[in-house]
């Protein structure tokens, strides 16, 4: 484009410029009265892409102030508006423009210098007064007179509060602050001071601790505290061990600071503090009491060393040092622990670990008894009687299995003895008696044959159950008491005939069924059992015996099963065979004629014990109740179909019989505690 075509388009764009402003003006002039331009009620300003200066131009018209214009001064501004405005509003939203795009209306008496924000801080601004807004954009010079904090610590503070065209500054002779920026910041830098500003009545204040201890605290926050003080603030902790408080000086602020600190280390512990009294639910407190000991014990020598001189244990050995304490509480079942914060905290975990609710366990136990008993014996017994002789002779009085004697059964009935033989001398089983008997003349003579053939059997079940606590041994009894003669003495009485006075010692001794068990339930749903099994019995008595013997069957042994599950611990299984032959001899081994002097005996006794052992886990307070119910169920039915249909001689009486079991109700729970207000856990 050639210089004359530049020379004729720039006079045309200043002519339509000059055209818009007096557009611009002739509008605002219509809607403006033509008497005091302040006193405008109805302007709404609408720019898109406006020179700035012409902006300038029209607050002039409307506000009838002066304006010099900086010549860096130069923008293209949008301002919208939908609602009217007042001149002043419009002077404020102009101030506002002014600020989006750097510059600044500093007035220099009856006129308004233009200029950027960099140069602000060079040209004289006017005070704060009443007059001018707190939300206005106008520059403003305040002085705030500051009381109680220095002055000079606040200029750190407030610093990045200012812009950079800002000015903040701290005269410390009258310890007063001084800030040139736009009126809505510095009024928010006043209010800001005043609440920072605020009176300190009290040169200390008295911290009350609950949970902390004071020394403990005050050695914490001063080691804190160690390095340079923040604009050489200096506050001062002293603990007062009596009252366990903490006691504050300096500067409020700090002491605020400082307090919240403190606070937060007064926070309750969730262990509890140096005295504790924890309530068992399930373990035994006095068993574990004694283990907590050793815990302390060892944690103490582990974190300090040896206790402390003088702190030897007391009557019940619980003391390790001057502060930590641990004794039981029976009545209660309570734990009282004395204890520094972390070992408490150490203890209140083992606890926690130790007081749970322990499973249990039904051991249900099967003993099956198997005794098969056989005999048989057969003989003949011969007798002579020679003649005018009382004497009786028995020539094969040969011995038999509860058989009679044969010369016991003549003497018996011989003439002047009973009419009637007892069966104590004619025994058991088939007799048969041959022979002759005359008074006068000749040889009596008499022979008897017996024969006996026996069978027994027995078959006995115990079912003995027991329910134990897990890792807790258990013992089932069921047995009788028998004497059993271990011995005699005599003693001589004083007396003119000389008697003696005989004693025997007598020893009692259980004979029964005897179960003891100890379960441990193992990860998962498997159960060892330490099993120790008895069972016993009154037997006959031997030869050369002082008294009965007894039987006994025992089994000692350790078995893993799983839960529900049978195991059988083995069977005691004996056979014995016995045969037995009594004869005369040379008679006795004749043919045929050698059986009427001979006398034959077997038995064959065979004895089997079997023990099934079946554990059952019991987890919770259901399975505890469903197992208790099907037993006490079963009893029940087992009263009422006693006497059932039977015909009673005491009519009107009805026979004892348990009460059904009564629903279960859930435990009501407990109030929740109020929060105490007092010193301690």
């Amino acid at each position: 484009m050639s210089k004359s075509m530049n020379r004729q388009i720039q006079p045309r764009k200043a002519a339509i410029a000059a055209a818009a402003a007096l557009l611009l003006f002739a509008a605002l002039s219509v809607a403006l009265p033509q008497t005091d331009p302040q006193d405008a009620a109805t302007i709404t300003p609408n720019y898109k892409d406006a020179d700035l200066s012409q902006i300038i131009q029209a607050v002039s018209q409307v506000t009838g102030k002066n304006f010099i214009v900086d010549p860096r001064v130069n923008a293209k501004v949008t301002m919208l508006s939908a609602t009217p405005m007042s001149p002043n509003a419009f002077y404020q939203a102009f101030l506002s423009v002014l600020q989006v795009y750097g510059y600044v209306a500093v007035p220099a008496g009856k006129v308004i210098k233009i200029v950027p924000n960099i140069d602000a801080r060079e040209l004289p601004s006017i005070d704060l007064p009443r007059t001018v807004s707190p939300t206005s954009d106008e520059l403003v010079t305040q002085v705030i007179s500051v009381k109680n904090i220095s002055a000079a610590e606040l200029v750190p503070l407030l610093r990045p509060l200012i812009p950079q065209y800002g000015q903040l500054a701290a005269y410390p002779g009258g310890n007063m602050l001084i800030i040139s920026d736009r009126a809505s910041n510095v009024n928010r830098i006043v209010r800001i001071v005043e609440r920072m500003d605020e009176s300190n009545n009290e040169p200390y204040e008295i911290i009350p601790l609950h949970n902390a201890n004071a020394v403990d605290v005050v050695r914490t926050i001063n080691q804190l505290n160690q390095g340079p003080a923040v604009g050489g603030t200096v506050v001062k902790a002293v603990a007062d061990e009596r009252t366990n408080s903490i006691l504050l000086s300096g500067d409020q602020t700090m002491r605020l600071r400082m307090k919240a600190l403190i606070l937060s280390l007064d926070a309750p512990l969730k262990s509890g503090g140096d005295i504790q009294v924890r309530y068992l639910h399930y373990a035994d407190a006095k068993q574990l009491a004694d283990k907590l000991k050793g815990q302390a014990s060892a944690s103490a020598k582990a974190q300090g060393g040896p206790a402390a001189p003088g702190a030897a244990a007391s009557a019940g050995g619980s003391n390790f040092g001057s502060d930590v304490t641990i004794w039981a509480d029976e009545p209660t079942n309570a734990l009282i622990i004395t204890a520094p914060p972390k070992l408490m905290k150490s203890l209140m975990g083992v606890i926690d670990k130790l007081d749970i609710r322990r499973a249990q366990v039904e051991v249900q136990a099967i003993i099956v008894e198997i005794d098969v008993n056989k005999s048989s014996d057969l003989g003949v017994q011969w007798l002579i009687d020679g003649r005018n002789s009382n004497t009786l002779a028995g020539v094969s009085n040969l011995p038999t299995s509860g058989g009679a004697s044969i010369v016991d059964l003549a003497a018996a009935a011989a003439p002047g003895a009973y009419s009637a033989v007892s069966s104590s001398v004619l025994g058991v089983g088939a007799s048969l008696a041959i022979g002759r008997y005359n008074k006068t003349s000749g040889t009596n003579f008499a022979a008897l044959l017996q024969a006996l053939r026996s069978d027994g059997a027995s078959n006995i079940i115990s079912t003995p159950s027991v329910i134990t606590m897990n890792n807790q041994e258990a013992e089932v009894k069921v047995t009788q008491e028998i004497p059993l003669i271990t011995g005699s003495y005599s003693t001589a009485t004083a007396s003119v005939n000389g008697t003696t006075s005989p004693f025997q010692t007598i020893q009692r001794e259980e004979v029964g069924t005897i179960l003891k068990v100890t379960p441990h339930i193992n990860e998962g749903d498997s159960v060892q059992l330490k099993i120790e099994q008895e069972d016993s019995s009154p037997g006959a008595k031997l030869a050369n015996s002082a008294d009965i013997s007894t039987n006994k069957r025992s089994i000692k042994t350790t078995v893993l099963i799983e839960d529900g599950g049978i195991i059988v611990l083995g069977g005691l299984i004996s056979d014995t065979v016995n045969e037995s032959e009594d004869r005369v001899p040379g008679l006795g081994r004749i043919p045929l004629i050698g059986e009427l002097f001979r006398s034959r005996s077997g038995s064959h006794e065979k004895k089997e014990l079997l023990v099934f052992i079946r554990p059952k886990i019991l987890r919770d307070q259901t399975q505890i109740d469903a197992t208790s119910r099907s037993q006490y169920d079963h009893v029940r039915r087992q009263q009422q179909a006693l006497h059932h249909g039977k015909v009673t001689l005491l009519p009107g009486q009805r026979q004892p019989v348990i009460p059904v079991v009564p629903p279960r109700q859930e435990p009501t729970p407990a109030p929740a505690p109020a929060p105490q207000a007092e010193h301690g856990p």
